[in-house]
């Protein structure tokens, strides 16, 4: 699902930092921290900006809703 969310969002023009939690040396420590956040399962764990959107059922609603484009813009992931 991880993927799926990266191209969905890459498909708006942005260009997503992505944290592989199993190919970095404090991964298992940051999903510890984004369970502690309510993220489950951990990953994927969408920020846009500072600010914590969710996972992928939160943001294909986001999308769904037409909203995704408005949070990328806002964080000047994109422009138009």
């Amino acid at each position: 699902m991880s993927y799926t969310i990266e191209t969905l969002i890459r498909n708006f023009g942005a260009n997503p930092m992505v944290y592989k939690l199993d190919e970095i040396e404090k991964g298992k420590k940051m999903e510890k921290a984004l369970i502690e956040m309510g993220c489950n399962p951990s990953t994927p764990a969408v920020f846009i900006g500072k600010e914590f959107v969710g996972g992928s059922d939160e943001v294909m609603s986001l999308n769904v809703k037409g909203k995704l484009k408005e949070l990328l813009i806002k964080a000047n992931a994109i422009w138009v």
